[in-house]
């Protein structure tokens, strides 16, 4: 092997470990419950996502470009510590999409949430005024049909508004984004 294949080698290497070590440590991806733990105001998620909500946001693709625009309705219920949350999602493309998640608190702060196209059980952690959840999703087949691991981070503003922003990869490589906000639907 040449000194000069060895050192391009090399610089690759090291390029490639410290990007890995940046979206690890330093990244979206690297966010913890601790991270919020003493941000106000506490994100009480009985409180805040309840009764009928409304969802805006945009999915952008892999390059950071956006790729679709929504619209949603969501109808969330609690019932002591399991939430039922209904949604309705109208895409700019004419599409639309259900999708019912249960949420299942429990009494140290976290929850699990399933839902049908969520093969196992996503487990996340309300904190400060954040809620980190990681799951995977199984994608419909007219959108490809892959499996993908999921970060949905949600972070309560002083109005109430909570504000989404969701990571999706596979292999480890970011393929799509969204950013969305969710409020209390309001009554005419």
């Amino acid at each position: 092997m040449s000194d000069a294949l060895f050192f391009f080698l090399l610089g690759g290497t090291l390029v490639g470990l410290l990007v890995y070590a940046r979206n690890r440590f330093a990244g979206f991806a690297a966010q913890r419950g601790d991270d919020y733990a003493d941000i106000l105001p506490e994100f009480d998620m009985r409180k805040r996502l309840d009764g009928n909500m409304q969802c805006d946001g945009a999915i952008f693709g892999p390059f950071g470009r956006v790729t679709s625009t929504f619209q949603a309705d969501f109808n969330v219920n609690w019932d002591k510590n399991t939430g039922t949350i209904d949604q309705f999602f109208r895409y700019n493309d004419g599409s639309t999409q259900e999708r019912r998640w249960t949420i299942l608190l429990d009494d140290k702060g976290g929850f699990d949430g399933l839902a049908d196209d969520v093969p196992d059980r996503g487990r996340g952690i309300i904190s400060g005024l954040a809620i980190i959840f990681r799951y995977r999703i199984d994608l419909p087949p007219e959108a490809g049909g892959h499996r993908l691991g999921a970060l949905d981070c949600m972070y309560l503003a002083p109005d109430g508004t909570v504000v989404n922003r969701s990571q999706f990869r596979k292999f480890g490589f970011k393929v799509a984004e969204l950013v969305a906000t969710i409020k209390k639907k309001e009554t005419t």
